[in-house]
């Protein structure tokens, strides 16, 4: 499940319209990379409703493979824990 900052959970509009600006995307172009609908865009863009949990995860990946220019978005919205590699002991 993934884990967005409680505190930003007002401000997804202001993720949905960053992460698609850097990206240079369209609503359109945005919702078929994400596997939604452009209406899902529009009311996410607008506030109206909020990215269930599958799509949290897509935003979240396309945040990753944007590298540096998502890493500031990343950090912000999503709980470090949640995108962090983990560090384990190998060596048992």
């Amino acid at each position: 499940m993934e884990m967005i900052c409680a505190n930003m959970k007002e401000n997804i509009p202001f993720l949905i319209l960053t992460l698609r600006q850097r990206l240079g995307l369209s609503q359109e172009k945005l919702a078929a990379k994400l596997g939604v609908s452009f209406q899902t865009v529009n009311r996410w863009e607008r506030g109206h409703t909020q990215p269930s949990q599958l799509a949290l995860h897509a935003i979240k990946q396309k945040l990753i493979e944007m590298d540096e220019d998502g890493a500031d978005l990343l950090d912000l919205y999503f709980q470090p824990e949640s995108h962090k590699i983990s560090d384990h002991n190998f060596n048992n």
